[in-house]
């Protein structure tokens, strides 16, 4: 049996881990984790729990993971809205693609914490929501407005890759989906249209991920 830690952004990406990644990785016997990261602590009372707002609590988080060198220990942050004192955002290449600057980012988070062996920085390009373009069918099911599906659709022909979709406020992914489903619900309909999408479609529609996908199952031969 394999162990992975992953450290999650929100609630949303703690789902998706328990409801998507961790059976698809069953058969394999890799056990995947999902871990939350703490964003505000109160003595003698509840963690509250979600969000990335600076680097250094990530980093107290991370550091306390790596702790477990039985377990592979990786991230699934959003690269969209990372905080700009993470390791690699001042530096990144203005030329090239999404994923030569996403790329430059989690390689500067490994060195950042020594290059540990245990270690795969993961950042999703450029953000959760762009999974669900992988197949424009599924969310407008979800959401019971099929009758949207062709603008969702006309959104993924745009681009070379939902991966392509990009960063800005008015254009990340989660705001192309929240501008036609005003009743889109992260923590609920995200996890649940990637269920029904499933990994296999993600992984060929989006590179990034499916290299990270790839990493872990190396991890678990």
């Amino acid at each position: 049996m394999r162990r992975v830690l992953i450290l999650v952004e929100g609630q949303t990406e703690e789902r998706f881990v328990k409801d998507v990644l961790a059976p698809f990785f069953e058969p394999s016997e890799l056990f995947v984790t999902p871990v939350v990261l703490v964003t505000k602590r109160i003595k003698d009372g509840p963690n509250f729990k979600g969000g990335v707002t600076h680097f250094a609590k990530f980093e107290s988080d991370l550091r306390r993971l790596l702790r477990d060198s039985d377990a592979l220990v990786t991230t699934m942050l959003d690269y969209y809205g990372l905080p700009a004192d993470f390791p690699g955002m001042s530096t990144r290449p203005v030329a090239g693609s999404p994923w030569d600057r996403v790329r430059h980012i989690e390689m500067a988070v490994d060195q950042h914490f020594g290059n540990p062996d245990n270690l795969r920085t993961f950042l999703a390009l450029h953000e959760f929501e762009a999974w669900l373009f992988a197949d424009t069918g599924v969310l407008p099911d979800v959401m019971a407005a099929k009758d949207l599906e062709p603008a969702l659709a006309a959104i993924r022909a745009g681009v070379d890759t939902p991966e392509h979709i990009n960063e800005a406020p008015q254009t990340a992914p989660s705001k192309r989906i929240e501008g036609l489903f005003p009743a889109y619900r992260k923590r609920l309909h995200g996890p649940n249209t990637a269920q029904r999408i499933g990994i296999e479609r993600i992984r060929q529609e989006c590179p990034h991920f499916s290299r990270w996908v790839a990493e872990l199952e190396a991890f678990a031969r």
